[in-house]
């Protein structure tokens, strides 16, 4: 098992894949890097170096008590592409995955990337504000935090079926997947499932939008019932200085079906480029 330990002496896992230029995935909430499986097969398989760490917390990295903090989280992926000396990397953020790789982008520079993807990804904000009235009300976040803190099993259940559009006609997610996403959901400590909430839903990414000096894929889907589209991919499209924004009609939050094939060709072309 492929392990490093941070600053604080958190123990992170990080998966790496193939050789290459490195391509380094950052998963959503409540995930771990196993998320990204496929993504990261596809990428080794067409030449790249696909890595994909457990955020602190979640999946199979240590699960403590503090720390869960998106400028933490930014600072243990720049402690991950430094343990690796990665240079000329492509950085994948997907949901708050994309939150963490825009924070690392923000306050550490693109000295080592040359390439971002942001997949229904939490920028530049979540929370409805004065300043942002497009996104959600509180409210919305407090019932995410009583549904993990009274029994998150059950709400991670529940959370598959929106998360992958299973609640729309035509939906094409299998049982499957929807198990899946519970067994690596209920892999995340409570304390830090609980704690990501504020997270990724009360940081504001802006300035880190606009200080980002690389090409970005910003993809989403117009259906996305988690992260909605108008906040989030259609405004960090218009912060960032070289935003390529690709939207896919009826898409949900969660890769799945054709949506999935589409995103695969996008992230190959884009990392290609």
């Amino acid at each position: 098992m492929s392990t490093f330990t941070v600053s604080d002496g958190t123990t992170i896992h990080y998966t790496d894949w193939g050789q290459g230029r490195p391509v380094v995935f950052s998963h959503g909430w409540p995930l771990s890097g196993e998320a990204w499986a496929e993504q990261m097969r596809l990428v080794a398989e067409h030449g790249f170096r696909a890595i994909a760490h457990d955020r602190r917390g979640h999946g199979r990295s240590d699960n403590g008590w503090t720390g869960h903090r998106m400028n933490t989280y930014a600072d243990d992926l720049a402690q991950l592409i430094e343990h690796l000396d990665l240079h000329d990397a492509v950085l994948v953020g997907h949901s708050t995955g994309g939150g963490e790789v825009t924070r690392y982008l923000g306050r550490h520079g693109t000295a080592r990337t040359t390439r971002a993807v942001l997949l229904g990804a939490v920028p530049p904000l979540m929370l409805q504000t004065e300043a942002n009235p497009g996104g959600l009300p509180r409210s919305a976040f407090d019932s995410i935090r009583d549904g993990v803190a009274r029994d998150r099993a059950q709400f991670y259940a529940d959370l598959a079926i929106p998360f992958y559009g299973a609640n729309r006609e035509g939906h094409t997610v299998s049982e499957g997947v929807r198990h899946d996403f519970w067994r690596i959901s209920m892999q995340a400590g409570l304390k830090a499932a609980y704690d990501c909430i504020a997270q990724f839903s009360e940081t504001d990414f802006t300035d880190d939008l606009k200080s980002i000096d690389i090409p970005v894929l910003v993809a989403h889907g117009d259906d996305d019932q988690i992260v909605p589209i108008g906040a989030a991919g259609l405004r960090s499209a218009e912060l960032l200085k070289d935003a390529t924004l690709r939207v896919y009609p009826g898409a949900p939050h969660g890769l799945v079906g054709s949506f999935k094939d589409a995103f695969h060709a996008d992230l190959l072309a884009f990392i290609n480029a």
